[in-house]
């Protein structure tokens, strides 16, 4: 079975209200492929998560940017699902540095997360460094092993791959290169996690992509979608979800 394409947009701390019924409304009007074809997730600061619940259209659905372990936590995955938000995103790796995240502690997030019903988008990423001196892979594994150890089952989870030294810097990753590392992504989970797992999981690119670089990151055969920063509040979002034709061509 073909893995859905999956286009996710993360808004940041963009908490203003007239700027987030904008959004909304752009959203709410765009022509797009069915549920069927992709899925949609917008992740709005906390703030504006019920408004955006309310008022965006039943097709799309809505994901926090974060959440704890426990009831007790500022934002929990329990919360979370009394206000009947589906997704969460976890293990960025913007939260990962300023939150002193340990590997582990992002798996016992997305464990607790799946254990109360929600969806997760758990984020792994390697830094400029880490590239440079060849350990991408030995990063992500380390990142993806420590959710491994926590969870079974794969189904409610994607995986958005963030190439930290392409995120709001000059460095661009090329569509090549996105594929080689979603490639050997793949490959480590077949081996480690198992084959199933990673023929099913969709892997997403959460590097910098826009209107205008989106199509060829879609044609990529191992990129099943974007995990979209800055361009998921402009217009272009609506390309960036359409690039999924890409994969029919």
């Amino acid at each position: 079975m073909a893995r859905k394409f999956f286009v996710g947009g993360d808004w940041k701390d963009n908490e203003s209200a007239k700027v987030v019924k904008k959004i909304v409304s752009t959203l709410n009007e765009a022509e797009v492929p069915s549920h069927d074809v992709v899925e949609v997730v917008v992740g709005p600061p906390f703030i504006s998560l019920t408004l955006v619940k309310r008022l965006l259209r039943s097709d799309f659905h809505v994901a926090a940017q974060n959440c704890w372990v426990g009831e007790k936590a500022p934002i929990s995955p329990e919360m979370l699902v009394k206000m009947d938000i589906p997704w969460v995103i976890l293990g960025e790796n913007e939260l990962r540095a300023a939150l002193k995240e340990t590997n582990e502690r992002v798996g016992d997030k997305v464990a607790h997360a799946l254990s109360q019903g929600l969806k997760v988008i758990a984020c792994v990423g390697e830094t400029l460094q880490q590239r440079q001196s060849g350990s991408t892979m030995s990063v992500l594994a380390a990142q993806t092993k420590a959710i491994a150890e926590k969870i079974t089952n794969w189904d409610n989870v994607v995986l958005a791959y963030e190439p930290v030294w392409a995120i709001g810097t000059e460095k661009v990753a090329t569509p090549a290169l996105a594929q080689e590392s979603h490639y050997e992504f793949r490959k480590w989970l077949s081996e480690n996690v198992g084959a199933a797992v990673a023929a099913s999981t969709r892997i997403i690119y959460g590097g910098f992509v826009n209107g205008a670089t989106c199509q060829e990151f879609a044609r990529q055969p191992d990129v099943d979608g974007f995990l979209v920063g800055e361009a998921s509040m402009k217009p272009e979002f609506i390309d960036i979800i359409k690039s999924v034709t890409m994969k029919k061509n």
